[in-house]
Parts: C-alpha cells; sequence; structure tokens
C-alpha cells in the first residue's frame, strides 16, 4: 500500500475507493477500527467508548491545524467559518453618500408622478443630465441610510464538487 491510514484525500467521483470512506462525520466502531481510533480520537465526534467520528468535510474547505504568522490558531477537528452571513450596518465600514438635489430648468420636462412610459433608462440620442450643471443643494447626510436589509447574502469561496475520502487502510504513519 502506498497509502497511511487515516490520510485524506480528494476524489473526483461519487464513490469511496476500495478501504476509504467518505469525510462525511460518520460514526464508526471502535472494536473495528482501532488502529484508525488511535491516530483521531474524538477529535471529530464520538463517544471515545464504543465509536469516534470520521472529519466531516461536506460543504467545508478544508484548512491546516495550528497557527501561521500573523493568523489565529486553528485547533485539530475545529469548524468555523459561515456559508451565509447577514450584513449589518454594525458590519459596514462607516461612510456616507451624497444624495445631491438638480433643478430641471425646462419646465416642459417637469412632473411629480412618473408619467405613462416613463423609465428610468436614457432614451436614445438624448442627454438626460447636463455636464455643466452644479447641484441647487444636498439631502441630509443621513436621507441615504446604510441598510443590509436583514437578509443573508453567500459568504463562499469558489468551489467544485469533489469528495474528501480517508484511508481506512494503509500503513500506520511512524512518529518522528
Amino acid at each position: 500500500m502506498n497509502n497511511f491510514l487515516g490520510e485524506i484525500q480528494i476524489f473526483g467521483f461519487n464513490f469511496p475507493p476500495n478501504g476509504w470512506a467518505f469525510c462525511d462525520g460518520k460514526l464508526l466502531p471502535i472494536s473495528q477500527y482501532s488502529a484508525l481510533f488511535s491516530l483521531l480520537g474524538t477529535y471529530y465526534g464520538g463517544d471515545g467508548r464504543t465509536n469516534f467520528g470520521l472529519p466531516n468535510l461536506q460543504g467545508q474547505a478544508a484548512c491546516a491545524s495550528g497557527q501561521g504568522p500573523g493568523l489565529q490558531l486553528y485547533e485539530l477537528g475545529e469548524n468555523f467559518g459561515n456559508e451565509s452571513v447577514v450584513l449589518t450596518s454594525d458590519g459596514l465600514a462607516s461612510h456616507t453618500h451624497v444624495a445631491n438635489i438638480f433643478l430641471q430648468n425646462d419646465t416642459t420636462q417637469r412632473f411629480a408622478s412618473p408619467r405613462a412610459g416613463s423609465s428610468p433608462v436614457a432614451p436614445v440620442n438624448a442627454t438626460p443630465f447636463a455636464n455643466s450643471q452644479t447641484s441647487n443643494g444636498s439631502f441630509a447626510v443621513n436621507f441615504v441610510g446604510p441598510n443590509a436589509g436583514g437578509l443573508p447574502h453567500a459568504n463562499q469561496q469558489p468551489y467544485i464538487g469533489l469528495n474528501f475520502c480517508i484511508a481506512l487502510q494503509g500503513d500506520f504513519p511512524q512518529r518522528p
């Protein structure tokens, strides 16, 4: 065998090879997989008396344990991150938007409510805004406020569907 017991590899097909299992958090009996249990312990679940858990990498990105320069410490078996995040005003950088007021000098173009067929799209061969016109004023700074809508947005890195599998048999890794 060329693989180590407990080794995790990524496969591009929809089944685990012989002697491997999906990294799907499944509980295995210690009595049948004692060597693998001696490597994994209960880092990934289980009661440690009769069973233990395999890592669950379904919908997850793998991350090395430890602490890189300037990074936080990640423990073996730790699960972190979110698939979606609700954006709140506390999560936005402090900033403002200016909403300027422009007077339409052409009284034939003034109307209080939209006309039938009106659209915010500029008509063909027309310039809806004069380049040289300066604003006649601005709304108060808080007129346009932060509004995240209170709905979650996706917070995932680009991904492709692959299967993480763990070796249930192989060479027992020797400690250095």
